[in-house]
């Protein structure tokens, strides 16, 4: 904005500058960034155990089958042994448990 403005001026320059730099596609992907860097990755621990850390997730929107459209996979870290539940999309977290 500062180069522009020294040899240039017009009423709302700074307002036309803004809306030309918010919509240059090159503008954007160029811009320099405020946040630091980021740092480096870090491993993760391993476990010790089987069945320590587990991994949950739900596969959902799935067609009905025996009444059930959602599956639960449990995953365990250490081993990769998976467990996957039938189960219904509406249940919820007590009935879960």
């Amino acid at each position: 904005m500062e180069l522009v403005t020294r040899n240039y001026w017009w009423p709302g320059v700074t307002i036309n500058m803004g809306r030309y730099v918010e919509g240059c596609d090159l503008c954007q992907r160029i811009k320099n960034r405020a946040e630091e860097p980021v740092g480096k990755l870090k491993l993760s621990e391993v476990p010790e155990k089987l069945w320590m850390y587990l991994i949950v997730d739900f596969i959902t929107k799935l067609p009905v089958v025996a009444e059930k459209d959602a599956i639960l996979v449990v995953c365990n870290r250490l081993s990769k042994m998976t467990h996957f539940v039938a189960m219904t999309e509406g249940t919820s977290a007590e009935g879960l448990v």
